[in-house]
């Protein structure tokens, strides 16, 4: 009897918790590029983009970069995601919240995906910044991230912002002037799932029941 209330909880459990394949919620990588935005040790970059009202919030599932070839010969690249550190007065990006994996010297014109190493959980309606610097500084050879003159197109909410932040240092001094465009990118998330109060009724109801027949016995 106990076994069979066990694998009741952890398959109700399961159930609830499951979440549906990611979503690309934002992606320009399908328009025509128009420039290129040079990432560098001296000339970090950072795109906004605004997450949907999904309730849950959702979970981070990768990044896509486009891409064209890199200048000179340039080592390091990092991609980041930052949180909105100028909240609520603005936006602009504060602190790192997790280092994506992938390549880490994308010179060839592509798309790159990047994705984090665990679980990074995304609040709704949140501003958040993609940041991307490298290790060479721009004289000695840049990173080019393609650029396009309208932003991703997004569904169920999400959106991006007008144009990319720049930054000599990437802890200070971020500034969109000079205006150097908007960067293409795409966003895949999994939207979290609001908890259902039958099931949750259902699961504490569970419950009661194994810790009164463990009681009893």
């Amino acid at each position: 009897m106990k076994k069979t209330i066990i694998t009741f909880l952890v398959g109700l459990l399961i159930q609830q918790f499951a979440v549906a394949q990611g979503t690309t919620y934002l992606s320009s990588l399908s328009q025509n590029a128009t420039g290129n935005l040079s990432v560098g040790s001296d000339s970090w970059m950072a795109a906004d983009f605004i997450t949907g009202n999904n309730i849950g919030g959702y979970v981070l599932d990768s990044v896509q970069l486009g891409m064209a070839s890199s200048s000179g010969n340039p080592t390091d690249f990092s991609v980041m995601i930052y949180n909105n550190g100028a909240f609520p007065v603005g936006v602009a990006p504060g602190n790192s919240l997790a280092s994506l994996n992938g390549s880490a010297n994308p010179s060839a014109a592509g798309i790159y995906t990047y994705a984090p190493a665990s679980s990074l959980m995304l609040s709704p309606n949140t501003d958040y910044f993609i940041v991307l610097t490298a290790g060479t500084a721009v004289d000695n050879g840049a990173y080019n991230w393609r650029e396009r003159a309208y932003p991703p197109s997004g569904i169920d909410n999400w959106r991006a912002g007008n144009g990319v932040l720049h930054s000599s240092n990437g802890t200070s001094a971020w500034s969109a002037t000079p205006y150097l465009g908007i960067a293409q990118f795409s966003i895949t998330a999994t939207a979290i799932p609001e908890p259902s109060w039958a099931r949750l009724l259902l699961f504490g109801s569970g419950v009661l029941f194994y810790v009164r027949k463990r009681r009893s016995t």
